[in-house]
């Protein structure tokens, strides 16, 4: 497929393989040896790379970014950071001064996040590099680094990309609507996909690549015929009605975290530890319900909240309630040619309180994941919601448990009543990241703790001081 996008301020025309990573790109074909591999599956950062549509400047993995999914838009390499008479960026300067490279390996990485960070007036440097790693641990001298140059104004050639985006060269790109079987098909609205998907309905359909993208690096697997959904505008956004949130599945993590946040906090924080900036800016929230993954961390969320799921095959929709999508490991209710359209979630005062525990705090995944929605009326839970990763096969509600606290007195005593049953829903698993033992233990304490803190109990282990 021919792809046509900037890079480093460049018109580029690639003739790429629709699954060729544009890191890949970058240094086999270009020469641009600054982005680097280190774990090529998204998690260490050394691959960042700046990229700039209609919608802003957002750091993303190039490791797992096919070429496919970069046709009109900008790309900026640790080499297109600097200058182009060569003057250093700032928070190239600061990486200098503040000593912030050690062997080097991770400084690409970290100077566009940087960077990135830097264009966006973003502060939060904790955050914002919580996605590139450091084996040299040098991260204090890193984000003295970022600190210091936060204050110094924005470079004016790290603003071009935005404003060469209206460029001919970029708008008059070949469509690909209507493409053969064999050759990548990247429609512009939902209802080009759903005409295509049902007379290709054992195709690959790609969102944000964080997870088949690892399909490709890892398994080396032929992902053909494939479609990418980024360009179908219509399936992004969120709506917040009166009785209802709306998002649409190719709606961004980092959007709707930042979206859900007003109305469920638990939630906005909960996707603030859901993988890195670099994750969430690429996954989509229609994906991690899609994949169907036991240890995705939105399902129970959304599950708790009593979400609706909207499926879409050809011109037909149907919608269920979204625990009932997750029929078995790697099984849905999803027929062939049907996709996730959107996922509503209705209003309802916040009483949800979502707690992940995992090896690492941030960027890592859930060895147990809970959410908890519980309506207290009268002193007496008036309604239960509870819904578990990583604890089954699927992502799963504690009937059990619900029944044992639903019309009793919301006190400490009913609480350790109903702790036995979490036996009765959940037979989980021993793998690396757990034991079963622990887990079921841990699900048990989840519940406690969602008491205490509803009591006015601090209990929350990074804010409870001595």
């Amino acid at each position: 497929m021919i792809v046509r996008f900037l890079l480093n301020g460049t018109e580029t025309e690639a003739d790429a393989a629709a699954t060729e990573t544009l890191l890949d790109f970058l240094r086999e074909r270009k020469g641009l040896t600054g982005t680097k591999e280190g774990c090529n599956e998204g998690d260490c950062g050394a691959c960042t790379v700046m990229v700039t549509d209609a919608t802003g400047s957002k750091a993303l993995n190039s490791c797992i970014l096919f070429m496919g999914q970069l046709a009109g838009k900008a790309v900026r390499t640790v080499e297109g950071v600097s200058g182009p008479d060569g003057t250093l960026h700032p928070v190239q300067s600061a990486m200098v001064s503040h000593h912030g490279s050690q062997c080097g390996f991770c400084t690409p990485g970290f100077v566009v996040s940087m960077a990135v960070a830097h264009l966006n007036g973003e502060t939060d440097h904790d955050d914002r590099l919580a996605g590139n790693l450091c084996r040299c641990t040098g991260y204090a001298p890193i984000v003295r680094a970022a600190e210091a140059a936060s204050a110094e104004p924005v470079p004016d050639w790290m603003s071009a990309d935005a404003e060469a985006l209206t460029s001919p060269f970029l708008s008059t790109g070949p469509s690909l609507d209507g493409a053969s079987a064999e050759a990548p098909f990247v429609p512009t609205s939902a209802d080009a996909l759903a005409e295509w998907f049902v007379a290709h309905p054992d195709a690959t359909l790609v969102a944000g690549a964080t997870d088949v993208g690892l399909w490709v690096t890892k398994q080396l697997r032929d992902l053909s015929p494939v479609a990418f959904l980024n360009q179908c505008d219509d399936l992004k956004g969120i709506a917040v009605g009166d009785g209802e949130i709306r998002v649409g599945a190719m709606t961004s993590v980092s959007d709707f975290g930042a979206a859900i946040a007003p109305h469920h906090p638990s939630l906005g924080e909960l996707i603030r530890r859901y993988g890195s900036v670099q994750v969430r800016n690429a996954a989509t929230v229609g994906g991690n319900i899609a994949n169907g993954s036991p240890i995705g961390d939105s399902p129970p969320a959304l599950i708790a909240l009593g979400a609706t799921l909207h499926l879409r095959r050809g011109g037909d929709r149907r919608t269920l309630p979204l625990q009932d999508f997750f029929l078995d490991y790697g099984k849905q209710d999803r027929q062939p040619g049907e996709f996730v359209e959107a996922v509503t979630i209705p209003r309802q005062p916040d009483r949800l309180r979502c707690y992940k525990l995992s090896k690492r705090f941030d960027q890592d995944i859930s060895a147990v994941c809970g959410c908890f929605s519980i309506t207290v009326e009268n002193d007496t839970v008036a309604e239960a919601r509870i819904a578990f990763g990583g604890m089954a096969g699927i992502p799963k509600r504690a009937a059990a448990v619900e029944a044992a606290l639903t019309g009793r007195p919301w006190t400490a005593d009913t609480v350790t009543a109903a702790l036995p049953a979490f036996a009765e829903d959940f037979q989980p698993l021993t793998d690396m990241r757990a034991s079963a033992e622990y887990r079921l233990r841990a699900a048990t304490n989840m519940l406690a703790r969602y008491f205490h803190e509803d009591s006015g109990t601090a209990a929350n282990v990074l804010e409870v001081a001595p």
